[in-house]
């Protein structure tokens, strides 16, 4: 038995009116003709390069299974945090070439 309540963990509210909204169903995945993905180079701590995926529209385990298919085929390590892509070091050319295979219509962006 889970310890989380059904309000979203909200224990307590003083508002008398109050009443606790539904949670939001995810979005549906769109197919990869209407996606509008970006890739950016992003500098982090120490100069470390990553290649952004940005834009992905669906579900967590649809841009979790992405994401796990762009790390195999570049051969780095990566994750997927806030619903962006991440891949180590500068891949944007590989995963530009991967994502237009795949049916994504993807542009290079930022410097």
């Amino acid at each position: 038995m889970s310890k989380k309540n059904s309000n979203g963990g909200l224990i307590f509210s003083t508002n008398p009116d109050f009443i606790p909204e539904e949670q939001s169903e995810e979005e549906s995945t769109l197919d990869p003709k209407d996606q509008q993905l970006r890739i950016f180079l992003d500098r982090l701590g120490g100069g470390k390069l990553v290649s952004r995926v940005y834009g992905f529209i669906g579900k967590t385990d649809d841009l979790e299974q992405l994401g796990k298919k762009l790390k195999q085929q570049c051969g780095v390590g990566g994750s997927v945090k806030d619903g962006d892509i991440l891949i180590q070091g500068d891949q944007r050319d590989k995963i530009l070439k991967i994502l237009l295979q795949l049916g994504y219509k993807v542009k290079k962006a930022g410097g």
